[in-house]
């Protein structure tokens, strides 16, 4: 049963701590009020950067090339070890 009343001590401490956060979020929304901005806005994330087709066939070129290289060694490995 301590296990039990562990669990039930961190819940309260946790919706403490949630009611602690709510109050400072609506102090903030209400100064961004106040200073005539929106705290309203949605978190913008970051822009995907995008990448062109010639960009990708330049880098699946390279790629291809590399890959090719190691095989080469690899076939020039296995001849040489018997």
């Amino acid at each position: 049963m301590d296990i039990l009343a562990a669990i039930k001590r961190e819940e309260r401490k946790l919706e403490k701590q949630l009611g602690k956060l709510n109050q400072q979020l609506s102090g903030v929304r209400a100064a961004a009020k106040a200073l005539g901005g929106s705290a309203e806005r949605e978190v913008v994330g970051v822009k995907k950067r995008v990448l062109s087709a010639a960009g990708r066939a330049a880098i699946a070129k390279a790629a291809r090339k590399r890959w090719a290289k190691v095989r080469k060694e690899a076939k020039k490995a296995v001849r040489v070890s018997p």
